[in-house]
């Protein structure tokens, strides 16, 4: 028994150390995903294994130790999306109507087809703009409806998992597709204005997941986060960022992604709001993602129902307010975070020229 416990262990250990490497392998950025789940096998492993100790030996006590720094590392990566943590986006409490936005966000899974339930959680929230992704030219006949109660519309429906469609009420200005990294992933870029008649700028992302049937690494996927939180940061006006990003929310990549873009997250103090896989409990992570600039304060921010995706869809609502941007700070890179961003870009940019 203590054999099993100390292999089983070991090989938590092995899961804990290998996202520390920078490395872009998938089977090194896999780690990131199952921080919560690893916690917990941590805890396990621990508990037992002292329960089969009276007096541990010297190598059993450095065993122990190195299983407790690998816990407390994966807690502090985990901390910040605790309730325990600040909030990194403050609640709003004098939201005007007029300057105010909602957003839904679903990654539908292509193969899914039970679009009647995802049109009834999208007519039950009610939002502004609705995004969905891997949508095919199916899935686009099944929400054309909303065509009539959000207009203003960009469609790249494909047949590959990144499909991409989007409906809005408010006007749209300027919307394009661009294909950032590979030719075959889009994203959504445009301006929306506000009733008010303020204009935020908006992007839409869905980049490949580092995984052996998908990308055999996580180049092409941290390169589109960081092109676009580079290109954002330098934008004079307001800003969010949202989507299936196939990343978790406590990975370096999503730190480095932030203090790029300079944008906050509004689950920082308010909870993990798993979204993957919905069909299993246990190893579910926090993959679909909204980040914003430090121009908007938080009225409302859930996971909805489950309509046979292997995704939630998540819902949120936003407020505009003229002061929110002296009172959030702004999360800012430093020199080793510029050049990292740089050499991943670079990396990701010679690897998909050379293989056209």
């Amino acid at each position: 028994m203590k054999t099993a416990l100390i292999i089983f262990g070991v090989v938590l250990i092995l899961f804990t150390v290998l996202p520390m490497l920078k490395k872009d392998a998938w089977w090194v950025r896999i780690f990131d995903f199952p921080r919560l789940q690893i916690t917990i096998l941590l805890i396990l492993t621990f508990a037992a294994y002292v329960a089969l100790l009276w007096e541990p030996t010297k190598a059993e006590s450095i065993f122990l130790a190195v299983l407790t720094l690998c816990l407390v590392y994966q807690c502090y990566m985990m901390f910040p999306y605790t309730r325990l943590a600040s909030k990194q986006v403050q609640q709003s409490r004098r939201a005007r109507k007029e300057s105010t936005i909602t957003l839904l966000f679903a990654n539908v899974l292509q193969d899914n087809r039970n679009a009647q339930r995802l049109r009834e959680i999208i007519d039950q929230a009610d939002p502004d703009l609705i995004l969905t992704v891997e949508t095919d030219k199916w899935w686009m006949d099944q929400l054309k409806g909303y065509e009539k109660s959000h207009p203003q519309v960009v469609q790249e429906p494909l047949d590959n998992t990144y499909g991409m469609l989007l409906y809005s009420r408010l006007e749209l200005i300027e919307p394009e597709v661009r294909f950032l990294v590979e030719d075959h992933v889009p994203s959504i870029h445009t301006r929306v204005k506000l009733p008010s008649g303020e204009v935020i700028a908006l992007r839409c992302l869905h980049p490949p997941p580092p995984f052996p049937t998908v990308e055999d690494s996580a180049t092409n996927r941290d390169a589109e986060l960081l092109i676009v939180g580079k290109e954002v940061k330098n934008l004079d006006e307001p800003i969010v960022v949202f989507g299936d990003l196939n990343d978790v929310a406590w990975s370096r990549t999503n730190y480095l992604f932030q203090d790029i873009s300079g944008l906050l997250d509004p689950r920082v103090g308010r909870g993990f709001y798993h979204t993957f896989h919905a069909k299993y409990p246990f190893m579910r992570f926090p993959l679909d993602h909204y980040f914003h600039s430090n121009h908007f304060r938080l009225i409302d921010f859930r996971r909805l129902g489950y309509f046979g995706s292997d995704h939630f869809p998540v819902y949120i609502k936003l407020s505009l307010e003229p002061d929110a941007s002296f009172e959030q700070e702004e999360l800012e890179a430093d020199p080793e975070q510029h050049q990292e961003a740089k050499e991943k870009i670079v990396k990701a940019q010679t690897e998909e020229g050379s293989s056209k």
